[in-house]
């Protein structure tokens, strides 16, 4: 086992975690209560790399991962490599440093690709024992002859071609001098089944291209649903966890697993050593589009800047974002799995990440809409330095320094000139406390100045000198609010990137889908999705904040005292600061509804 491997080692599940289990992990401890597979749970998370892991795979990965460690078992990760036109190793790696990023481990790194010869070498067996044959037919033509659910399909006029000349043909196929689409492998089964999947399915199909991992060996490669059951066999998998549109393939699964048994000679009662599959619900959230092809389509037309973009559905997009891997398997515990299909308020979502993010950010102060406040009885040239707590809610954060000076960055919004009676900030003949620091008051007239056009430039103000933070005389009694700051001269620029929702309609996908279905087109393009894209979903915003910020890395996690959390993004530079926000201090889906 390399070094980078990872191990489930988490003991089985308690009593008091058996207190409330889904529907999953009931079915789960009744197999081990039987002794199906030996008393083992082993399960398997199979992605496709052909882009990067969404939030919806999150689902997936934390029950995947989550059952096996509950119960003592293992999960491997294995790539569902078999289509090379689409996969490439960049999304590999992304694939395993996202799912280390939320916390989970595997037991092996596996590929479909590692069963390449033990499928082909299954689909010969299965051709000579006639369950399997080579159809020559276009995809036009055996589409036409499934029939419907109602309507029975029509046999191939190849079904029942000879055993030698399929297997020559099939043969010919992985010989790279077969035109792809022009053969196909098909399971016989039953063209007449009440089951679309059970009306000879296509097990192989020629793409005539290298792959990245096996190289020139095979230009006939397998589809899904004849790999992925045999693959689960293969390795143990003890139960195959899938979403909720695999449920008519569950017969297909199972019919490929006996046959695998049978072309195997394995005696084991197979009703107790079988991959059980069973399916869940999606995660499914509001103002959020989660196609990988769709996806992709934002990434390659540069509606978005990869597909790590903050604005990005990804799990790489939310980890750049600023949100916590805890943060993420909390909102999935909370809606937890069940049957059906449901879609889930982002308010939801964003809650279960403002509650992780309020137990460990750090809290700092930025001016992100920044006006000059002048403390006109403070020194010139003078400075206080001030003690800020970094975490109210983990004491252990420590500390750091912030400075004090005459001039001060505040948030516009702080100032009112003719404010009306219920504003409680800076105005004429109003006092607030600058938090860590002095109780100030504007004067009745001249609080401010104004540029040509009328906007404000500075605001004046006088310190209260007996009202310091700490002072004995500090808990002096105002109306005002208590409000942050930064010292111009002690600050640093910043760039803040304020993100919105990319997609201006609650459910993207079935708005997209009819709109382009409405435009007379078969599948969505790149003009129907910039019909519904939000073209405020980023707001760049010239900031200032506390040095101290400059300290901060990637990843980390930082609450802009009084605006939300932020977090510093990759490109930040100590010449140049950037800062992306994470998610609001409160709820602000509700009223943008």
């Amino acid at each position: 086992m390399s070094d980078n491997t990872l191990l489930n080692t988490a003991p089985a599940a308690d009593e008091s975690s058996k207190a409330s289990l889904n529907f999953i992990e009931q079915k789960i401890e009744s197999d081990l209560a039987e002794g199906k597979n030996g008393g083992r749970v082993q399960t398997r998370f199979p992605p496709e790399p052909n882009g990067y892991l969404h939030i919806g795979h999150a689902k997936a990965i934390a029950l995947d991962f989550g059952v096996a460690q509950k119960y003592g078992g293992v999960c491997n990760l294995r790539m569902d490599d078999t289509n090379p036109q689409k996969e490439d190793t960049e999304y590999v790696e992304a694939i395993k440093r996202d799912i280390e990023w939320l916390g989970f481990k595997w037991g092996n790194i596996l590929y479909a690709s590692d069963y390449f010869q033990q499928l082909w070498d299954l689909a010969v067996e299965l051709i000579k024992r006639g369950k399997a044959y080579v159809d020559e037919q276009s995809a036009e033509e055996i589409a036409a002859q499934k029939g419907t659910p109602t309507v029975p399909g029509t046999n191939s006029p190849y079904r029942d071609r000879p055993v030698e000349e399929s297997l020559r043909l099939f043969n010919e196929m992985n010989s790279g001098n077969v035109e792809p689409g022009k053969m196909v492998l098909r399971a016989k089964i039953d063209m007449a089944s009440d089951n679309m999947h059970f009306r000879d399915p296509i097990m192989y199909r020629v793409l005539n291209m290298p792959h990245w991992r096996t190289g020139n060996k095979w230009n006939a490669y397998p589809m899904y649903d004849y790999t992925h059951g045999q693959c689960d066999y293969w390795e143990g998998v003890t139960h195959s966890l899938c979403t909720l549109e695999f449920v008519s393939h569950r017969p297909l699964y199972d019919l490929f697993v006996d046959w695998a048994k049978e072309v195997a000679g394995d005696d084991k009662p197979l009703d107790d050593n079988r991959p059980r599959q069973t399916e869940f619900n999606k995660l499914n959230l509001t103002h959020i589009l989660l196609s990988k092809r769709n996806l992709l389509m934002l990434v390659q037309n540069g509606e978005v800047n990869g597909w790590d973009d903050p604005r990005m559905p990804t799990i790489s997009a939310f980890r750049r974002r600023g949100y916590s891997p805890e943060g993420i398997v909390a909102f999935i515990n909370k809606i937890g799995y069940t049957k059906f299909d449901a879609l889930n308020q982002m308010s939801l979502f964003e809650s279960a990440v403002r509650d992780d993010l309020n137990k460990r950010a750090q809290r700092v102060s930025a001016v992100i809409n920044p006006v000059k406040l002048i403390i006109t009885n403070f020194p010139e040239g003078e400075t206080e330095t001030y003690t800020a707590i970094n975490n109210p809610e983990n004491e252990a954060d420590g500390t750091h320094e912030i400075e004090f000076s005459r001039e001060l960055w505040i948030e516009r919004d702080d100032f009112m000139e003719d404010a009306p009676k219920k504003f409680f900030r800076l105005g004429p003949g109003k006092e607030v406390r600058l938090k860590n620091s002095y109780i100030i008051r504007c004067p009745e007239e001249n609080c401010c100045k104004k540029d040509a056009d009328g906007n404000i430039t500075e605001i004046y103000a006088e310190l209260i000198p007996e009202t310091k933070t700490g002072e004995a005389n500090c808990n002096m009694k105002i109306k005002g609010k208590t409000i942050h700051w930064v010292s111009c001269r002690h600050c640093l620029e910043a760039e803040v990137r304020n993100y919105d929702r990319l997609w201006m309609v609650e459910n993207p996908r079935d708005e997209v889908a009819a709109y382009s279905k409405a435009q007379g087109k078969d599948r969505i393009d790149i003009e129907d999705m910039r019909h519904f894209i939000n073209p405020a979903s980023l707001e760049v915003k010239h900031a200032y904040v506390e040095k101290w910020c400059a300290t901060r890395k990637p990843l980390d996690y930082l609450q802009f005292q009084r605006i939300g959390y932020y977090t510093p993004d990759y490109e930040s530079t100590p010449d140049h600061l950037v800062f992306n926000k994470t998610v609001g201090l409160k709820d602000t889906w509700q009223k943008t509804k």
